[in-house]
């Protein structure tokens, strides 16, 4: 089944602005399991959403959804065949759209994008900073992901993060790392602007599911208390791609459970919203219809 099938026809790689990329890897998580189950979970429940995403039409601009990414090799020879991938949609000026699998997944599109072009930053939207040197004796852990993709010299920025340990606080103290923690939404709002002035105009983003409130979103492997609802999360989305342009992104995370199959609409309703926000002119994002929602 293809993304959205319910909607559109599968279009061709050369015809889709969107490359839905499904990445069943599942190596490193630590706590719930469940994560390779999450990109086919995203894709069923995908068939249920409607072609108009409250915005716009972004179906209409082609969708390709590819065969899952190979996972079975150790995690260099994953990483590697979905780095191939990405970098083949980032070459024809498409838009790759990874559905995870665990968040060490990340480092792949970001290098195929690093290899590709060098004027961009990556926007996290995630639970955990992901920053740990190693975690259980491993550099390409989950949980060490965005310093992975740091270390290539990138810029990131994070937001909703709500859990860190020391070794993450420092990292982000030293290395002058943007954030916009999940309590500092709680006591203050989205501000009207959430990057920075100087942050690169084209962004990555990789959305962790755990972003969200458990509440909303118990089928991940770590629900984290005091997260972002769905109205935050779009706001929030919006509000970074105002005069910028996301020209990658991916869905990570998702441990589906039979009996919540809501969680697995709410991810692929996510998916789909995002191609939206996307594939939108960067003029177009309306803050002016959601600053209302940026002032506690």
């Amino acid at each position: 089944m293809h993304f959205l099938s319910s909607e559109f026809p599968q279009s061709s790689p050369e015809d889709a602005l969107f490359h839905i990329i499904p990445m069943p890897m599942e190596q490193t998580v630590s706590y719930g399991a469940g994560t390779a189950l999450g990109p086919q979970a995203i894709l069923d429940a995908s068939y249920q959403l409607e072609a108009y995403d409250g915005t716009s039409y972004p179906g209409e601009l082609g969708i390709y959804t590819s065969e899952a990414i190979d996972c079975s090799g150790d995690d260099e020879s994953c990483f590697s065949n979905l780095e191939v991938a990405c970098r083949s949609a980032y070459q024809t000026g498409k838009i790759p759209v990874t559905l995870g699998g665990e968040h060490s997944l990340s480092i792949a599109p970001v290098r195929a994008l690093h290899a590709t072009r060098q004027d961009f930053g990556v926007i996290q939207i995630d639970a955990h900073a992901d920053l740990r040197d190693t975690y259980e004796g491993n550099p390409n852990s989950h949980a060490c992901v965005m310093r992975r993709i740091h270390e290539l010299g990138i810029p990131i920025f994070q937001i909703g993060i709500r859990n860190l340990c020391k070794e993450e606080i420092n990292y982000r103290k030293q290395h002058h790392i943007g954030f916009l923690d999940a309590e500092a939404i709680y006591q203050n709002g989205i501000p009207i602007t959430i990057l920075p002035e100087d942050f690169p105009r084209n962004l990555y983003l990789t959305f962790d599911i755990d972003a969200f409130d458990a509440s909303l979103m118990p089928a991940t492997g770590t629900p984290e208390p005091g997260g972002l609802f769905w109205w935050q999360a779009l706001d929030i989305c919006r509000n970074i791609a105002q005069n910028r342009h996301i020209v990658g992104l991916d869905i990570v995370e998702l441990a589906p459970k039979q009996e919540l199959h809501s969680c697995s609409y709410t991810a692929a309703k996510l998916t789909y919203a995002l191609m939206g926000i996307s594939s939108a002119p960067p003029e177009s994002a309306p803050l002016q219809l959601i600053e209302k929602r940026f002032v506690k």
